[in-house]
């Protein structure tokens, strides 16, 4: 990817625990030009085989960066609170009522307890969910979440003019 070019989305894992799922998101990162920032610890290798299988031949092109904790995260990007978007089950704010603009932070916490619970409370004026109206439900797979979160920002921003 170009050094100069900035990304459409930025999509942030906090702590990802499933190899898989990181694959594939980086995947989609790929596809839809967006950027993937990793906020250790990871639950797996980097080199993992199941994390290169599900992003394929495409994992070379992820504009991919990995940080050692929020801290160092947010003193490397400096990321305004109006472009952070927390997506969680813990609220009942719809993501479709968010407004997105390009180059905004879809920040996501991991696959078997979600974002740390500090989170919940720091940033709970920003916490988004996604609807999900089956009696059953608990949560999306983490890859699918991302998928959606992102479709949408796109939709209202690339897809929709």
């Amino acid at each position: 990817m170009d050094a100069n070019k900035k990304p459409c989305y930025n999509i942030v894992l906090v702590r990802p625990e499933i190899p898989q799922n990181t694959g594939t998101i980086g995947r989609l990162c790929v596809c839809t030009d967006a950027a993937l920032h990793l906020i250790k610890p990871l639950g797996f290798l980097l080199d993992e085989a199941h994390l290169r299988r599900a992003g394929l031949d495409y994992w070379p092109y992820l504009n991919l960066s990995i940080y050692e904790d929020w801290d160092d995260f947010l003193t490397k990007n400096n990321p305004s609170l109006d472009h952070m978007v927390f997506c969680s089950t813990k609220t009942t704010k719809s993501l479709y009522d968010f407004t997105f603009q390009e180059g905004d932070w879809l920040i996501f916490g991991n696959e078997g307890h979600g974002l740390p619970p500090p989170f919940y409370e720091r940033y709970r004026e920003r916490l988004f969910t996604l609807p999900m109206p089956g009696e059953h439900a608990r949560s999306h797979n983490l890859a699918n979440s991302v998928s959606i979160a992102l479709y949408e920002a796109l939709r209202q921003t690339r897809f929709s003019k």
